[in-house]
């Protein structure tokens, strides 16, 4: 079950819900349900997306817009920034400046709506929502049948020693 409104205190986001509400309502296009979903989400279910992921993601679909309901960071370890059109809810400075630089550019969702109100040529992508956190919880570690992973180090004779 998803959630029905919006429980952070961000002014923008709020409007930015808004915004999408009236849109599902209104055009009803499976774009904006996709992102008013994605706008509801907790910060934990929102990761982050780097340019290098994205630029991997990008191959093949150079004339599309990338859409991530989330933040765009930069990676240091991508030499090459790539030309791309991305519309992301915010953008780290670095990153910011990389995809500027090398020809491409940079907006937000209502931008985009306003740009490309109907979402035509947009690609939607998410990032991983797999984090070592995750391997920690469901059932306690050790019962029968719990594949939970336990927080302490180890089960051998020297897992405890200095």
């Amino acid at each position: 079950r998803q959630r029905q409104m919006c429980i952070r205190d961000s002014l923008y986001m709020k409007l930015l819900i808004k915004l999408f509400k009236f849109l599902v309502r209104r055009a009803g296009k499976p774009f904006h349900k996709a992102i008013l979903r994605r706008l509801m989400l907790s910060k934990v279910h929102r990761p982050p997306m780097s340019i290098s992921r994205l630029s991997r993601l990008q191959k093949g679909k150079l004339d599309k817009t990338i859409v991530v309901v989330s933040t765009v960071t930069d990676d240091e370890r991508l030499l090459e920034v790539p030309k791309m059109n991305i519309c992301a809810l915010r953008f780290t400075s670095g990153a910011k400046q990389r995809i500027l630089k090398a020809g491409g550019s940079v907006m937000t969702l209502d931008q985009l709506i306003v740009k490309n109100p109907l979402g035509a040529n947009t690609v939607l992508l998410r990032g991983p929502l797999t984090r070592e956190a995750l391997s920690h919880f469901g059932k306690p570690a050790g019962l029968p049948g719990s594949h939970t992973r336990p927080y302490a180090p180890a089960k051998g004779r020297n897992s405890e020693a200095p």
